[in-house]
Order: structure tokens, then C-alpha cells, then sequence
């Protein structure tokens, strides 16, 4: 029978060579603090693990299993190269059997994080370097279930909702009379089906199941199980389990989103995997409270960005009932070149291959805003092989792609995948939060037979900045809460998006950030990066998602209250609200989701303020004072942006837009420009006016950005600069030659 070790200790070095070893756990990362730190200076290298391994049992064959190593990982017995894996985020595996018996009891593993071919290589996030999820050392019979079907459990379980069930098995080293035995076990724990083949390397056993019990969403999770066992004269020689479930959907371009029949809108949140001070290296209690974080929220989609996640999320969320987007790190980029591409190929490979199962996925994401960099023949080229591996490997659910923003609505890519998302910040990085409805208006109108949706969207909170009067770009809790009520109206008219996922659903690290006194991260999460608190807009979803009952006082951090601060908002999904201040009854109000007390009359000092809705209670102390308390206040991250932008109000500028050949304009990327000397004093002088509060960060975020025109990238940023501005700068740029 197959027997599992799990390798919890381990030698870490960054200078083998030198013989400085230090002993860590398992999971690792080297990055769990200067990855979340800020100054884009996290350490990015090719660093050593020393692995021990248990004893070999007689006449077993071993493996070593990693789930996670990022990005590349070169495994040596002794000086002798076992194999290589590209791609930090799935599973893979190695045979020792040989190496073992000729008398190996320990691993070198190199892992490297720098900048290479792997994808990704740019994006708006930390790369954490490591063996970041579990190692496990596997021993199993000479002939057994095949391990090294990229990084598979070698079962594949494709159910039909009317309960036929056809499972594909892959075994090794079989003889004849050898036996495959599938076992059916239905979400009460009963025998429901055995099917028995004579064992073949690729064995195919088929059946129903009448009347199966419907994997439903949240309403009613049923999963069943398929237990392989590979038999020889009556004995197990080895076995796998694996979890999957009946059920059909569909997606319609005007109703959206369909489970098992009937109208099922999926209200998601995307979610990144890493964690304050522990990186990607988290436990299964790390993904057990996400998991109940969402739940509580009342979302019932996920959105995995933007890499395959542990194992064990997906299994969680198969028994939750969430509805999965998974896809891969093709992200930001597009890498040119071979190699780079047959990269991407395996990691959708390995994605489907490792996944295929889970009741819980439904659309494979082949790429998150791959035209930052723009668009071309051969990216186009890459997309197309990759929805066409979609299609190949797995037939029975939809392929999907998040476009950015600055993509025309006519680009062919929009006619790619099976749906289409995009992502779309307007009221926070560019305009105000009402374009975002009329702009996918327009696209639905212009491609009524294309089902859209909202891959991305979100607005900064940092815990602190606090404002009566809430605006763009202010990073306090009162603007994302009112931007994602903005969000959540729009959504309840427009029936047609198939999907629609909160950017974040916790803030995460990005170390090249630098923005809203916040360094070293994107703070767009409902939740902070250390889990502990639940921003204002949290409860904001969960007055329009979810059943719990509940009623929340908004702006409790929020405490010094200055007269004409002391408006009061309570988000509930109760249908009334009655607000009390000291005791004192200040009013009820009737309505849905959102509850708003206008000035409330405050005692001098501190005030307790109450909200009840039948026996639901919650209480916030507030505190009475003359003057708006400035240390709510986030001070000015460019001072002297505003009267740089005013000074292009004043000049005198005439013309069009032109892009002569062989001079810089707009439509250049930032990176080519910067090279340039005259370029580079161009953005140093103009910078906060072109990019506003992301100036600070430009040079820490030139990876991701660079690549883009400097026209995408002064939208991006949400400048302030006018058509006239535009010009003026185009026109300085149009008399730097570049070849200068």
C-alpha cells in the first residue's frame, strides 16, 4: 500500500558554498519580509535547500512530491541532476528508487526566483521565493497508480449531471490479471456504484448513477467520491481517492450565469494566497480562515488569481459550494520567444491536469491584462494555442481571459475565449465610478452574443485616513465603502454580466508599492493583510450578499467627530435599522442594505452609539470634538503635483497630436523613454503631474509599466492632465530623437 511522509525540516542556504546552512520548517519562503517591505529590493535569487529523506522500505519505489517551488527548481542527488521543474505554483514529482538504492538519504534542491522565461515576471505583486508548500516523500508498489502524469493523482473523473460518470485511470508497471476497482461513495458515506476492468496502463471504467444528488452551489455542496484501488490476486496493492460532483452549467450573454438550470449570478471575490510576515509559505488553517472570511462575506464565487493555489483550497471550496475561475500566471508581459511560451503551455498543463476534478472549477483563465505591454501577432498566436489546449485537455468547462482596461473593445482577443471579463478601475485609478456601467452597456450593446463580465475592480483603504466627505484617491475606508456600494447597484441592473470579483478580498504584498502611506502593499482588500480586521466595505457585500442577519455601525475607527462629521451609516440586509445615541432613540429607517443618519447630535466627549434591528445589536464609541481631527488626513503624497498640473492650464499650446518616425511622442513605452537621457529629465520633471500618486513608485513599478505607451500609462495612473497638457508633453517628446 502507498505510504506518505511529510518533510517538515529543512537546511536552507542563500551561500551553499560557503557551508552557511541554517535549519527552517516547511513550508518556507525567504521573502516572508522584504517582500511585503516596499522598495522593490526583495531578495530575487537561486537559493539551496537540503532535504532529508526517510529510509526506503524493501521492495517500494519512491518519489519526492513538491507543491509548490518558485519559480524554477533544479533537484540534484549529489552532483547528479534529477530533473528540473518551471512554473512556481503546481505540483510536481521525481523518482528516487534508483538513487535511494544506491544508498541517497538526501536532496539539494536549488530554487530560483529571478527573472527568466518562467512566467510570471512582471505584475503587481510579490514573487516569493521558496519551497512555500508542503514536500512530501511517497513510497508505493512496483506496480501502482501513476504519479508522474504531471503532477495528477492519475484519476480523472468526468461526471454528467443525469449521473453517467466515466473515470480514466493511469497505472504502472501492471501484469496481466492486475485489476482496476472504482468505488462511488455519495456525500452520505454509501456505496453507490462499483466498477470493476481488467487493468490496462490506461484503463477506462464507465457506469451511472440514477437520480444523482447535485453538486449546487452554496445551497447544497454534494460531493461524492471515486476510491481506485489497483488489485492483484485479491490484495490492494495500491489506492487514490479522489473528490468530484454531478452537476451542469451554462453561461447566456443576456442572463448571465446558470447552475444546474436556473439563474445562479456569480457575486465573487479574487483572492491572493499570501499572508503578513509568512509570504506564500501558509498553513492549512491560513487557508481554512480565507475560506470562512469569504463565506461570512456571502460570496459564492472565487476568483484564484493569478496562479494555481495549494491543493487544499480547492478541496475546501469544492465542500463550500464556491464556484471557481483557475488560471494561470500568464500576467502583464507577453514574453517573446519559444521558451517563454512552451512555459505557459505547461502551466495550463499542469493547471487542468492537476485540478480536473474539482466540482468547484468551472472556467479556465488562460491570461490576466496580458496587453500592458500591447497588443501583437505573436501574443495573439499564444492565447489561441492556449484556449485551444483548454478545449483539448477539458471539454466540459468554459475558458475565460481578464482584459485590461486600455484594450479596445474590437480587439480580436475579445472574440477568443468561451467569456470574457474585463478589469476596470474607473473611480479609483482613472474617472469616476459611474463609467463603469456605461461602459459595459456599450460593449454588450456593440456585442450582444458576447457574455462580459467583471474581472477586476476596486478601490485602497488604509486603516487611519478617515473623511465626512469621501473622495477618489483618498485612501480612506469611507471611499471604498461607498465606491463598492456604487459597484454593487450597478451590478443588481445589469442582469447580463456572467461574473463580477472584488479586487481583493485581502490586501496582499506588493513590494514595488509605494502609495496612501502604505508601503510594500495593495490595500484594495476587504480584509487587511494579517486577517484581523474587516474593513467597512466588508460589511457593505455582506448587507447585499449574504442571509446572516446582521446589523454594523461604518466609520467605528473613524472616532474624533467634528460637527458636520457625524453623519451615521449602518449597513444591515434587515429591512429596518433604529439608531440610539447614549441610549437615546435618534430615529429608524426603513430600506435595504445601506442606513444613513444624517448629523446626529453628539453629548461632549464620548458617545455610544447603538444600531438594533429586532434583536440583532451593535455598538461604536464615538467621540465629540470641535475641529476635524487632521491626523485623519493623508498627507500630500506629491507636493506640488497640483501646481505643476495647473501650470499646463496656463500655457499656450496649439496642434494636433503627432508621432513622427524617429522622435518620441506618447505612444512609446515609459521604459524607452526613461532610457533615453533627455527622455528621463522629461519624467523626472513632469512626473507627478503625468502620473499623480503612483509617482512616487513609478521607478520601483517600471517593470510592470515600462512596458506600457506612456499614453496608457498617464491613464492608468488617473492624471489629472487635460488634453491640452497631453499635447504639450507629446510635443516636448516629439524633439527628443531616439537615437539620442
Amino acid at each position: 500500500m502507498r505510504l506518505t511522509t511529510l518533510l517538515t525540516r529543512a537546511l536552507f542556504s542563500k551561500a551553499p558554498q560557503e557551508g552557511d546552512w541554517q535549519v527552517v520548517s516547511l513550508p518556507h519562503t525567504w521573502n516572508a519580509f522584504d517582500g511585503q517591505d516596499g522598495g522593490a529590493d526583495y531578495s530575487r535569487g537561486q537559493f539551496a535547500y537540503r532535504l532529508p529523506l526517510p529510509e526506503p522500505s524493501a521492495g517500494m519505489r519512491q518519489y519526492i512530491q513538491f507543491e509548490g517551488a518558485n519559480h524554477i527548481a533544479s533537484v540534484y542527488v549529489g552532483e547528479t541532476l534529477l530533473g528540473v521543474h518551471e512554473g512556481g505554483f503546481s505540483t510536481f514529482r521525481f523518482e528516487l528508487t534508483q538513487a535511494m538504492a544506491e544508498g541517497c538519504r538526501e536532496l539539494t534542491v536549488l530554487v530560483d526566483n529571478r527573472p527568466s522565461h518562467v512566467y510570471p515576471q512582471q505584475a503587481d505583486f510579490t514573487f516569493f521565493g521558496g519551497l512555500y508548500r508542503n514536500v512530501t516523500f511517497i513510497e508505493v508498489p512496483q506496480a501502482h497508480i501513476d504519479l508522474m502524469r504531471r503532477g495528477s493523482s492519475g484519476i480523472f473523473v468526468t461526471p454528467q449531471a443525469g449521473g453517467e460518470i466515466r473515470v480514466d485511470v493511469f497505472l504502472d508497471s501492471i501484469q496481466d490479471g492486475d485489476q482496476a476497482v472504482c468505488r462511488i461513495v455519495d456525500p452520505d458515506g454509501k456505496d453507490v456504484l462499483l466498477l470493476t476492468v481488467p487493468a490496462a496502463e490506461h484503463t477506462v471504467l464507465e457506469g451511472k448513477i440514477p437520480a444523482p444528488r447535485l453538486w449546487d452551489g452554496r445551497e447544497d455542496p454534494a460531493c461524492y467520491t471515486a476510491r481506485l484501488e489497483l488489485v492483484r490476486d485479491g490484495e490492494v496493492l495500491d489506492n487514490v481517492e479522489t473528490v468530484f460532483g454531478f452537476r451542469s452549467f451554462s453561461v447566456d450573454p443576456d442572463r448571465g450565469f446558470f447552475l444546474n438550470g436556473r439563474s445562479y449570478p456569480l457575486r465573487g471575490v479574487s483572492r491572493h494566497q499570501d499572508r503578513l510576515d509568512k509570504g506564500w509559505a501558509i498553513s492549512r488553517a491560513d487557508h481554512e480562515e480565507d475560506l470562512s472570511l469569504i463565506e461570512e462575506v456571502g460570496a459564492n464565487s472565487i476568483r484564484l488569481a493569478h496562479y494555481q493555489h495549494d491543493a487544499y483550497f480547492y478541496d475546501l471550496c469544492d465542500r463550500a459550494g464556491m464556484v471557481l475561475w483557475a488560471e494561470i500566471p500568464f500576467i502583464s508581459l507577453f514574453m517573446e520567444g519559444q521558451k517563454a511560451r512552451e512555459n505557459t503551455v505547461s502551466q495550463m498543463t499542469e493547471l487542468i491536469a492537476q485540478n480536473y476534478n474539482h466540482p468547484s472549477i468551472c472556467f479556465w483563465g488562460i491570461s490576466n491584462e496580458i496587453t500592458i505591454g500591447g497588443e501583437s501577432a505573436p501574443l495573439l498566436d499564444n492565447l489561441r494555442e492556449l484556449n485551444d489546449l483548454v478545449h483539448r485537455l477539458d471539454p466540459s468547462r468554459l475558458s475565460t481571459m481578464a482584459q485590461v482596461t486600455m484594450l479596445p473593445m474590437e480587439s480580436p482577443q475579445n472574440q477568443l475565449t468561451d467569456v470574457l471579463s474585463y478589469n476596470h478601475y474607473f473611480g479609483w485609478y482613472i474617472g469616476s465610478v459611474d463609467q463603469n456601467g456605461p461602459w459595459f452597456d456599450a460593449f454588450h450593446a456593440k456585442y450582444p452574443q458576447r457574455c462580459i463580465g467583471v474581472s477586476e475592480y476596486g478601490a485602497e483603504a488604509v486603516l487611519g485616513w478617515h473623511s465626512s466627505e469621501p473622495k477618489v484617491r483618498d485612501y480612506t475606508e469611507e471611499y471604498q465603502a461607498v465606491y463598492h456600494q456604487a459597484m454593487l447597484e450597478m451590478f443588481d441592473a445589469r442582469p447580463y454580466l456572467w461574473s463580477t470579483y472584488v479586487w481583493n478580498m485581502f490586501d496582499f504584498a506588493a513590494d514595488a508599492r509605494d502609495e496612501g502611506g502604505s508601503r510594500g502593499r495593495n490595500n484594495k482588500g476587504l480584509v487587511t493583510y494579517d486577517r484581523k480586521l474587516k474593513k467597512d466595505a466588508f460589511f457593505v457585500y455582506k448587507a447585499w450578499w449574504s442571509k446572516e442577519p446582521f446589523v454594523y455601525i461604518a466609520g467605528r475607527r473613524f472616532v474624533n467627530r467634528a460637527p458636520g462629521q457625524r453623519t451615521i451609516t449602518v449597513y444591515s440586509n434587515q429591512k429596518s435599522v433604529t439608531l440610539l445615541v447614549n441610549g437615546k432613540e435618534i430615529g429608524t429607517q426603513h430600506g435595504e442594505h445601506v442606513f444613513v443618519f444624517p448629523e446626529v447630535p453628539f453629548a461632549e466627549g464620548h458617545n455610544t452609539v447603538t444600531a438594533k434591528s429586532g434583536s440583532l445589536e451593535d455598538t461604536a464609541i464615538l467621540r465629540a470634538v470641535e475641529e476635524p481631527d487632521p491626523e485623519y488626513v493623508l498627507p500630500d503624497q506629491n507636493p506640488g503635483a497640483e501646481g505643476v498640473t495647473n501650470w499646463f492650464a496656463d500655457i499656450q499650446v496649439h496642434g494636433e497630436l503627432e508621432f513622427p518616425e524617429g522622435y518620441f511622442s506618447i505612444r512609446d513605452s515609459v521604459k524607452s523613454i526613461a532610457d533615453n537621457p533627455e527622455g528621463a529629465k522629461l519624467l523626472e520633471e513632469y512626473g507627478s503631474a503625468l502620473f499623480g500618486t503612483m509617482a512616487k513608485s513609478l521607478r520601483n513599478m517600471m517593470g510592470m509599466m515600462g512596458s506600457m505607451q506612456l499614453d496608457q500609462a498617464i491613464q492608468l495612473a488617473g492624471s489629472k492632465l487635460d488634453e491640452k497638457g497631453i499635447l504639450y508633453i507629446n510635443q516636448m517628446l516629439n524633439k527628443i530623437p531616439k537615437n539620442s
